[in-house]
């Protein structure tokens, strides 16, 4: 066999050689394998992380967890379990034996197949939604042993999908369509999830415990999840033409506009909220001219502050993007767009980039208390007991800030629907994960752990022109995010620092 380079963990390794806390990639019968420690124990787990191959050796390990640098999934060093989304699917474990100073790994484990006994199962669950929070919760529930029905029911005409990728690489043409399912098609059967596409509930019975759908067909359920996440924000753009209009929110949207931008020369983007802002750099990467007219005087300020602001309008602006900002689309004249400052652009397409705003219809048709979202207590439980709320229509108490906030992250998503999932089990955990947020442009990563709504202070680490930082967010002296570029491991300990305050934020955390 070739020599890879890799250590063989098979032949064994001197312990001394790896720190305690300390991580070690190498290799067993040709399987690329992580060696990590923690005190006298050595643990043996897969290498790359099944959400999008991270690569576990540059993560970090709190507790007996492994988290990935990439997306700060987190797996079970013991088991291999796969905590908390973004990634779902468990990573493989080694046995490993140290005999005097040497530490051996051995043959592969095999999963624990053990059946929980849950506490308090409903006689049937019925999911409203089928995106980030609604496929995790189906998911958490059969991985709990749950065997009573699971619904999902989904306006969307596609399974569910990798959202974050409609803006990044799908929409740049380096993701081909068959990565952008979450799952593959046979899962659903195999897992019993009935999955029903193009389904709209029109109604919630509270007193009969059912959900009806436009078509007249209705579901009784036992415990319900709302998951329906937000929906564009529509402006209205006098004088243009309706089939010259794009936002973006589904897999069909980004289809419809990967196959416009083959053709389009030139696009104006109304907006420069995460979503315009990607969107902006995935056509560029395509050769499509972009302009970019927004109200605010620098991009994303309100969210990441001045500083990473600038930074990305220079980094758009390197790569040829012309900002309009202060500006509103007043009106358009055929292929012209007049801004409100009077001057012209010429525009073949108009994306509307300008945010999204909760689907709260169903919620207020059903009497649940509202606040700028679903209002839900902390194990994502509404004001009417059995249904829970996960996702963009959340506002849940954060324990971070003492405040009821509503976040529209997709890792925030997808962690509310396996927590939802564990309460409506009757497990009674509290949701108290640390946000995080990611975005990708020209391939510059920032990655965001925390919420700041307003701060006080903003405290510089490293060049953000280098790209190589970290901004942390204070008010009153108390950090409240931390945003890096460039510092992947830090972003993860940042982390990892705001969950000491709170040790149960995580399964499986210890």
């Amino acid at each position: 066999m070739k020599n890879s380079g890799k250590p063989d963990f098979a032949a064994g390794i001197i312990a001394g050689q790896l720190p305690d806390g300390g991580l070690m990639q190498g290799e067993v019968n040709g399987e690329d394998v992580v060696l990590a420690r923690r005190g006298d124990e050595f643990f043996a787990v897969g290498a790359s992380c099944p959400h999008y191959g991270g690569p576990l050796a540059e993560g970090i390990i709190v507790g007996n967890q492994l988290r990935c640098p990439l997306h700060h999934s987190s797996f079970d060093l013991r088991t291999g379990e796969a905590l908390c989304a973004p990634a779902f699917d468990s990573i493989p474990c080694w046995r490993t034996e140290r005999i005097g100073q040497t530490v051996y790994v051995r043959g592969k484990r095999e999963p624990d197949r053990k059946e929980p006994a849950l506490p308090s199962p409903p006689d049937s669950v019925v999911i409203v939604g089928g995106g980030a929070a609604g496929l995790s919760a189906a998911q958490m529930l059969r991985r709990e042993g749950y065997q009573g029905p699971v619904t999902i029911i989904s306006a969307d005409d596609a399974a569910p999908y990798d959202r974050p990728n409609l803006s990044k690489d799908f929409l740049a043409g380096k993701a081909p369509e068959e990565w952008m399912p979450l799952r593959p098609p046979d899962f659903y059967s195999s897992k019993r999830i009935d999955l029903l596409l193009h389904a709209r509930v029109t109604a919630i019975d509270v007193r009969r415990r059912q959900v009806q759908l436009a078509d007249g067909r209705s579901y009784p359920f036992g415990a319900l999840l709302l998951a329906t996440g937000a929906e564009p924000i529509q402006l209205p753009v006098p004088g243009a033409d309706a089939s010259r209009i794009h936002y973006l929110r589904t897999f069909a949207d980004s289809r419809a506009l990967a196959s416009t931008a083959a053709s389009a020369k030139q696009v104006l983007i109304a907006g420069a909220s995460f979503i315009a802002l990607e969107v902006a750099a995935s056509l560029r990467e395509r050769g499509v001219a972009i302009h970019i007219a927004a109200p605010e005087h620098v991009p994303l300020e309100r969210a990441l502050g001045r500083e990473i602001g600038l930074f990305l309008q220079r980094l758009h602006e390197s790569h040829g993007v012309v900002f309009h900002l202060g500006e509103m689309v007043a009106h358009f004249d055929g292929r012209q767009a007049t801004l409100s400052s009077g001057s012209r652009v010429d525009a073949g397409e108009i994306l509307i980039g300008a945010g999204v705003q909760p689907s709260l219809g169903l919620a207020a048709q059903a009497g649940l208390k509202l606040d700028r979202g679903v209002v839900v207590n902390q194990y994502l439980e509404t004001s009417e007991p059995g249904i829970f709320a996960a996702g963009d229509i959340a506002r849940w108490p954060n324990p971070y800030s003492g405040e009821q906030v509503r976040i529209e992250h997709w890792v925030v998503a997808e962690r509310q629907g396996q927590v939802a999932a564990r309460n409506i089990l009757g497990y009674r955990e509290r949701f108290a994960a640390v946000p995080f947020f990611w975005t990708q442009q020209y391939g510059v990563s920032v990655r965001y752990v925390g919420h700041a709504a307003k701060w006080d202070a903003v405290e510089i680490e490293g060049s953000l022109e280098d790209k190589n930082c970290a901004i942390t967010y204070k008010l009153n002296g108390r950090v409240l995010a931390v945003a890096t570029v460039g510092r992947d491991c830090q972003s993860l300990e940042a982390e990892a620092s705001m969950e000491a305050a709170f040790p149960m934020t995580r399964k499986g955390a210890g």
